[in-house]
């Protein structure tokens, strides 16, 4: 085992934590980590970040179950449309993309660096929503009537979201699901869970046919993540969680600015 794969496999531990303390925003280790420590293309990487995230929120799920937080009709609602989205995104688009995107003069813009790129893009969104100060709380209770027609549509962004960089797109459902389902926070990351979990292992399912799976290695990827998540859940017990997401947004930005540095410079 190289350094680079001790380090990525240690990652996959950091990955789970992730999980544990925020309920989410795994992908935003995982898929630089199959990329630049493991050597993964892109669409590999995307593919197994989604089994990673996938299985992790199914842990999450798992527990929740027990504390009845879970929103079952809205959670229909929105999976059901993601499904259909992450499952075409991954079985026409991504096959479909061209290897060259865009030439400027010597200048070419890969299928590769194009989806990293992109992928630095939503981790950049992901750190705004996470570092603003959430006005959910107030906006659930006021009397606004459900919207299920806009959660079909942001169910379906969501899920081209998911087969395009193998995220989650839990910063988006979450509010999503507190303005126009009219859910608790509580009740939002709980219900998040659920279709995380089906729109990422669909995603990923739908990988399996054309692309080959090195399940030995993604296994211990993902069972070092889930031992991550029981820690993560332990320690954030303990520690102020605003200030966690606050750090951890600002190192998200950090890492989106030295992948967009490493695919422009590669």
């Amino acid at each position: 085992m190289s350094y680079l794969e001790f380090i990525g496999f240690f990652g996959a531990f950091l990955t789970g934590i992730v999980i544990g303390l925020f309920g989410g925003g795994g992908s935003i280790l995982a898929v630089p980590i199959f990329v630049y420590l493991f050597k993964l293309n892109p669409v590999i990487a995307t593919s197994y970040s989604m089994f990673v995230v996938g299985s992790s929120a199914a842990i999450g799920t798992l527990i929740n179950l027990k504390k009845k937080l879970v929103e079952y009709k809205t959670a229909v609602i929105f999976t059901l449309p993601a499904l259909v989205s992450v499952f075409l995104t991954r079985r026409f688009v991504i096959p479909n993309i061209p290897d060259v995107l865009f030439s400027f003069e010597s200048f070419d813009i890969t299928k590769k660096m194009g989806l990293m790129l992109f992928f630095s893009l939503i981790i950049i969104l992901s750190s705004v929503f996470m570092m603003k100060k959430s006005k959910t709380e107030t906006v659930s209770n006021l009397n606004t009537k459900k919207s299920y027609v806009l959660l079909i549509f942001i169910g379906l962004g969501v899920g081209v979201l998911t087969g395009l960089v193998g995220a989650g797109g839990g910063f988006i459902i979450v509010p999503a699901l507190v303005l126009f389902a009219r859910l608790t926070i509580k009740q939002a990351v709980a219900t998040s869970l659920i279709i995380i979990t089906f729109n990422s292992l669909i995603g990923f399912s739908s990988d399996v046919s054309f692309l080959k799976i090195e399940w030995d290695f993604l296994m211990l990827f993902t069972a070092l993540s889930i031992l991550g998540i029981f820690v993560g859940t332990y320690i954030s017990n303990y520690v102020r969680e605003s200030t966690l997401k606050i750090n951890f947004a600002r190192f998200m930005i950090v890492m989106a600015v030295v992948i967009v540095f490493k695919e422009l410079t590669s």
